[in-house]
């Protein structure tokens, strides 16, 4: 199966400008959920894109430039711990994706949006779109998306980890580790942790 089989079937039905969306984040217990959003020029040859969980953080770093400088538009957008904690994590995924599509100059006509979800209670996927279970790995555009938002978190991530020594965001990037949870216990949480995504460690306390 191509990876632009998707972008074919959309170019066919007239959409000139279709995007990938996808986010980076959603299982950590710290730190923000990032989006991004990329148009790649058609049929433009990316060696080695795919799925940014399939790749080395050294081939999604090496990527990360390519598809910026290849891409017709892209953006990187963020949702913060804060905000995560207020609303809901799907809510937040999809509101980082929508401001990713809508950062893009030009507008994308049409998303590709991985998952099987293009809403949650307090945000949603509003233009127009098609849900592509794991897109990532079916859909150039969205695997550029990937690739992007992953790179662009864990980066974030690494500046949070000389911010907040203490918890080693370097080696674990928030996720629910048992180093991670170990620095929780000695350390407590920190403003960067979502207090949501701690509710059975802190009934364990």
């Amino acid at each position: 199966m191509s990876l632009w089989e998707y972008e074919e079937a959309c170019w066919a039905q007239g959409y000139e400008l279709v995007c990938g969306a996808d986010e980076a984040g959603a299982g950590p217990l710290a730190g923000p959920v990032y989006a991004a959003a990329v148009i790649l020029p058609r049929y433009i040859d990316l060696p080695g894109l795919n799925d940014s969980k399939q790749l080395s953080e050294k081939r999604r770093e090496g990527l990360f430039p390519v598809i910026q400088e290849a891409a017709t538009a892209w953006a990187v957008t963020w949702v913060d711990a804060a905000e995560i904690d207020e609303t809901d994590i799907l809510s937040a995924r999809m509101k980082a994706m929508q401001k990713a599509v809508d950062a893009l100059a030009p507008r994308a006509e049409l998303a590709l949006i991985d998952g099987n979800r293009d809403k949650g209670k307090s945000a949603a996927i509003t233009t127009p779109h098609k849900c592509i279970i794991k897109g990532d790995s079916l859909s150039a555009s969205i695997a550029a998306a990937s690739i992007l938002a992953k790179v662009s978190r864990d980066r974030f991530m690494l500046e949070m980890a000389e911010t907040y020594p203490e918890y080693h965001f370097e080696q674990h990037k928030g996720y629910g580790t048992k180093l991670h949870y170990e620095m929780l216990d000695k350390y407590g949480p920190c403003p960067i942790h979502r207090r949501s995504f701690l509710k059975k460690w802190e009934e364990k306390r």
